[in-house]
This record gives C-alpha cells, structure tokens and sequence, in this order.
C-alpha cells in the first residue's frame, strides 16, 4: 500500500477527551464556527490543557484529521484484506467501503474536502498539507490498486477513478442526490472494464 499514516502519538486522557471533542464538533458544525473555549468545555478540561496537549488550534484541526484519516484507512485495509484477489472487485472495494463509511460516518460528506474548503489560503498550510497528503495517498492507492489488477494505463485509470470518487463524496456532503457512490462505482466498473488487460 502507498505511505502509511503519519505516526501519531498516544494521546493522555485529556487529549483523548480533547481530540474526541473537537472531531465531532469540528465534522457537525465547522472548523471556524467552533472555538476553544466550546471544544474545552464539551470535553471537560481547561484551555490550558486543551494548548498543553496541541499547542494551537490548527494543530488540533490537522490530529482531527489524522485521527480520522488512520480510522478510514485501518477499515479500508480489512475490507481490502477480505477481497484478497487483484482485479476489478479488488478495486471497487474503495467505493464499496466508502458507501459503508459514509453511511456511518460522513453524511456530511468528506472531513478533508470540508476543511480544505473551510480553510483557504496559503498552501504550505498545515491543514492543507493534511489533506493533500491524504487525497494523494487515495489517489497512490488506486494506482497501485489498479497496476495489480492488469489494468491498462493504471496511473490515468486511477486518476479516473479520483474523479469518481471525489465527485461521489462531494455529491454527497451537497445532498445532490442520494447514493452517489453508487452511481461512482457503476461509472468506475465501467471504466475498469473498458480497461482491462
């Protein structure tokens, strides 16, 4: 698989407390509509423990994202683990797991793409850098994914698919209509097909 995830460092209880906090207050209501001060008191600790554990609140806005970003990956790896032959099932396991995870935990759509569009501004951002480097993992993987599966031109094929899917998750954070992954996966097998060896 491409890179793994940035090591993240165990967290104390009250970081824990903190992180578990701001990720759902960050996901529900925007990284800008929440402060400190609300992040502090939902988790039941002090600002100064809150800048002890993270130091600044973008900090804690890119651990929300690795945190959540190491869980997608932990659970796409299983569901790739159980579709153990390379090929196009293999491949369309992506959109299947990311239908389930949706389901459970994204109805507003990708916690990346949300912050990417909250954030703005210089690209050499911390924030930003986050989710570039998770979206190119995405992206590396379906490349590697698609080389194993004897597809032609797997680095365009999975740029395809990017689109896909990326257009999938966006459609969904807009509540454009209902089940985009689904439309996703029927366009992507449609393309895998066209493209196998």
């Amino acid at each position: 698989m491409p890179s793994p995830v940035p090591d993240l460092a165990p967290l104390t209880p009250g970081a824990r407390r903190v992180l578990d906090a701001a990720s759902r207050l960050f996901y529900d209501r925007g990284i800008h509509a929440v402060g400190v001060d609300t992040i502090a008191e939902v988790a039941g600790v002090t600002k100064k423990t809150l800048y002890d554990r993270f130091g600044s609140k973008e900090t804690l806005v890119v651990s929300y994202l690795q945190h959540r970003d190491a869980r997608w990956r932990d659970d796409l790896a299983a569901r790739l683990a159980a579709e153990e032959q390379p090929g196009i099932p293999r491949i369309l396991a992506v959109f299947d797991h990311a239908l389930a995870w949706s389901t459970a935990n994204s109805p507003k759509g990708c916690s990346a793409v949300n912050a990417r569009a909250e954030v703005g501004g210089d690209e050499g951002a911390p924030v930003l850098a986050e989710v570039s480097r998770e979206k190119t993992w995405l992206l590396d993987l379906f490349a590697e994914l698609c080389e194993e599966g004897g597809i032609d031109d797997p680095r365009g094929t999975a740029e395809t698919l990017m689109l896909l899917y990326e257009g999938a998750i966006v459609t969904l954070g807009m509540g454009t209509f209902a089940e985009p992954f689904t439309t996703a996966r029927r366009c992507a097998e449609g393309v895998l097909t066209a493209r196998t060896r």
